[in-house]
């Protein structure tokens, strides 16, 4: 059954543009290496740039730990986590309707 879920963050304006370069490298790395990845979409705040909001669907829990282990996601988190405002959200949906 597919997992979906969210990470919402915040980043320190100074670190903006190192951020969103690792955001492009891990999204590039999740394309070549995570086919049970089967959609992760990085999204930013159009009224604050430092906002950002992604949304992930995982085949099933097996794929989310590869994911969650993944040297992509320790290279990514060791950029990012340093220069968030704060912890990042992360929050699990079940999907009531979809189209």
């Amino acid at each position: 059954m597919p997992i979906y879920q969210t990470a919402r963050f915040q980043v320190q304006p100074a670190a903006l543009e190192k951020c969103e370069q690792a955001i492009r490298e891990f999204i590039d790395d999740l394309r070549a290496n995570e086919p049970q990845t089967l959609q992760y979409l990085a999204m930013q705040e159009t009224n604050d740039a430092t906002r950002f909001l992604h949304v992930f669907i995982f085949a099933d829990a097996a794929a989310r730990d590869r994911h969650s282990n993944s040297d992509a996601v320790k290279r990514f988190t060791g950029v990012l986590y340093p220069n968030c405002l704060a912890p990042v959200e992360f929050t699990e949906y079940s999907v009531v309707a979809a189209k």
